[in-house]
């Protein structure tokens, strides 16, 4: 079949040429009791004519019947004017279509129907399912976007194209593009309704910028997911540094990269933090008691009121999870060294560096006044022997030195702490303390008054 406007071979039952896209004026497929009606009319002027013929009527006769037969002409090309132009007649045949699976004819009426209505947004939806079923998934896909994007699309139909794309896209594992979509949209309800897809962009909790002392860098992001960043300029990605706490910057700069994937492995967009941190130096903590030699019991006092203080004995440098200076400490008998940091807003400051060598004027050292405490007990019969055992259980009472005092107008004493032991060797101290006297090894026990000074107090 020929193209009466370009001459070029066309597809048979087509309603427009595919090439030059002139509506082809033909009876196209008429209902059956026209067909009917028309031939017997043909078949009846046919008859009228022989008879007049053979009868040598007059010309007048014959005449007339061309005249009716120009206006039955006339009416067939107005019905089938009518049909290409009715919306309704196009969706009527691509119905009927699509009941004998005859998809390629449906589309075609679909589409000559979107021709003559092209913002209606139910023609757009029937022509898609024409076209899944005809197994065209890409016309598919791109009439569903167009549906999405067009401006006459109801909320209702928003919402069944947006169901019917990101079934598509799920199916396929295509995660990034149901974001991509859905980016695009500036429909709330339909971005609530698909949230979890979004891979949102994190969020620093600093600007970047210069900072002046130890700062944390917390990073948040929205979503079921995971954070992941790097310091080195390369972007992110599921095998980069996983972020879980904050980050504290110290002195130096910083350059991190910053990513959110969500739980179907969409990445949002690379953030970028920028940091300069350059701490100004904090002076050591003043120390009360100075280096040097001692002969009698001193105490190691910090003179920093407010500030948090931490100490090591052991050569370390002192960090926030060393011991704390919480009250004055009792100087250790022999040579000892201390080291004391304080922490200023995070901030670590310089070292403060002390060392004591602790000596008394005794033969009688700490090891005998644990003994002499241990042999005061068995004497009363606190402890059946030298380890400290009592009843049949299993545990005993151990005496350990704890360090030297000086009470006020009495002398210097050894503290001697009692300490429980149980069956499974958990140390726990009972409160009982006794003090030992560093030049004649005389027991007390030993208490603090009101005024948490220490008391002696004789044993009977």
């Amino acid at each position: 079949m020929k193209c009466p406007n370009c001459g070029k071979e066309m597809s048979e039952n087509t309603l427009y040429c595919e090439h030059c896209g002139e509506d082809i004026h033909i009876v196209p497929d008429f209902e059956p009791e026209i067909d009917l009606h028309l031939e017997q009319f043909i078949t009846e002027i046919s008859e009228e004519v022989q008879r007049d013929e053979r009868k040598s009527q007059k010309p007048v006769i014959i005449i007339s019947l061309v005249i009716t037969v120009l206006i039955l002409g006339g009416g067939i090309f107005g019905i089938i004017t009518f049909r290409n132009r009715s919306v309704e007649y196009q969706i009527k045949k691509a119905e009927q279509c699509v009941a004998k699976a005859g998809y390629e004819e449906a589309a075609q009426y679909y589409e000559r129907a979107l021709e003559l209505a092209p913002d209606d947004i139910s023609l757009q939806f029937s022509l898609a399912e024409v076209y899944f079923l005809k197994n065209d998934k890409i016309e598919y896909e791109n009439l569903l976007r167009g549906i999405i994007s067009h401006e006459a699309t109801t909320q209702a139909q928003l919402e069944s194209a947006y169901g019917k794309l990101i079934a598509i896209y799920r199916a396929r594992g295509e995660y990034d593009v149901i974001q991509e979509i859905l980016m695009t949209s500036d429909n709330d309800a339909i971005k609530n309704t698909y949230k979890d897809y979004f891979a949102n962009p994190p969020e620093f909790s600093l600007k970047s910028g210069y900072y002046t002392q130890v700062t944390p860098l917390k990073i948040t992001s929205t979503g079921k997911g995971k954070i992941y960043y790097t310091t080195d300029g390369s972007v992110p990605t599921v095998d980069s540094n996983l972020y879980s706490a904050p980050i504290i910057l110290e002195d130096g700069d910083y350059l991190f990269k910053v990513c959110f994937i969500n739980e179907y492995g969409t990445s949002s967009k690379v953030i970028t933090g920028e940091y300069h941190v350059e701490i100004a130096e904090i002076p050591a903590p003043e120390i009360g008691t100075i280096s040097g030699d001692y002969n009698y019991p001193t105490y190691i006092e910090v003179l920093e009121r407010e500030a948090e203080v931490y100490y090591t004995t052991d050569g370390s440098i002192p960090t926030q999870l060393s011991q704390r200076y919480t009250a004055p400490i009792p100087m250790p008998l022999g040579k000892s060294v201390y080291k004391f940091v304080k922490v200023v807003n995070g901030v670590v400051s310089n070292v403060a560096e002390c060392s004591y060598n602790f000596t008394l004027n005794t033969d009688f050292g700490p090891q005998q006044a644990e003994e002499a405490v241990v042999k005061f007990c068995m004497d009363n019969g606190k402890i059946t022997d030298e380890e400290g055992h009592f009843g049949t259980d299993g545990c005993m009472y151990k005496y350990s030195y704890q360090h030297v005092i000086d009470i006020e107008s009495v002398g210097h004493f050894y503290a001697i702490a009692e300490v429980l032991q149980d069956s499974e060797g958990v140390m726990t101290k009972t409160g009982n303390n006794f003090a030992v006297d560093v030049y004649g090894g005389l027991i007390y026990k030993l208490q603090r008054d009101g005024n948490n000074n220490y008391v002696l107090v004789e044993i009977q």
